[in-house]
């Protein structure tokens, strides 16, 4: 997937999108991901032995609204064609505004849950027909990535094709630190914030669609 510059810059912003989001979601929620379900589930997990009920099962709804939105993703990806990036980044835009809005009006728990089902949403931005895809949302398999192909430049393998992976981790880090910001800032009100990025990089996608 990160077979080009193109394919490496919008993988970075979206992950540095997903960053941001998930900064706010975890203060927002005092621990819980909006986009992070290994760490959820753990949660979940260490919940459940604990006897704390209601924990896991916030938990619990959090990693359904993930799925659902990951699969919401791949229904566009089928039905859209050469069309699906722009649309998947278009539908997260919209679900992003409806949290922004939904926190305006005083429904916070609205709010994230449309967050959680754009981040389900956006990794199908990658995704080919068949399933495969990149995650963009979390980053533990482009950090085992790093490794793996930093042991292959090692034994005469490409010396930088590492980079990218590497490049995911830190937009990724880079834009948790920018929404913890925004959040201590103004709140869930921050996610306008992430429906602009999602919109603008909708339009770019379109644009560099058509000149290809």
């Amino acid at each position: 997937m990160l077979d080009s510059r193109r394919n490496v810059a919008l993988a970075c912003a979206l992950s540095a999108l997903a960053g941001y989001v998930d900064g706010i979601g975890y203060l927002q929620l005092g621990g819980l991901f909006v986009s992070f379900m290994s760490g959820n589930s753990t949660r979940m997990g260490v919940a459940i032995a604990q006897a704390h009920w209601q924990t896991a099962v916030e938990a619990l709804g959090l990693i359904a609204l993930f799925v659902t939105g990951a699969a919401a993703g791949s229904l566009i990806v089928l039905g859209h064609g050469a069309h699906r990036q722009p649309s998947v980044l278009l539908a997260e835009a919209l679900l992003l505004a409806a949290a922004a809005l939904a926190y305006t009006f005083g429904q916070s728990s609205l709010a994230v849950a449309a967050i959680v089902l754009a981040m389900g949403l956006e990794n199908a931005v990658f995704q080919i027909h068949g399933g495969a895809g990149l995650g963009l949302t979390y980053v533990t398999g482009a950090l085992v990535k790093v490794g793996q192909l930093m042991a292959k430049a090692v034994t005469g393998g490409a010396r930088w094709a590492w980079a990218p992976n590497l490049m995911l981790w830190a937009a990724l880090v880079a834009g948790s630190v920018l929404g913890a910001l925004a959040y201590v800032w103004i709140n869930l009100a921050a996610i306008w914030f992430a429906a602009a990025a999602a919109l603008i990089l909708s339009g770019i996608v379109t644009a560099t669609n058509r000149k290809h």
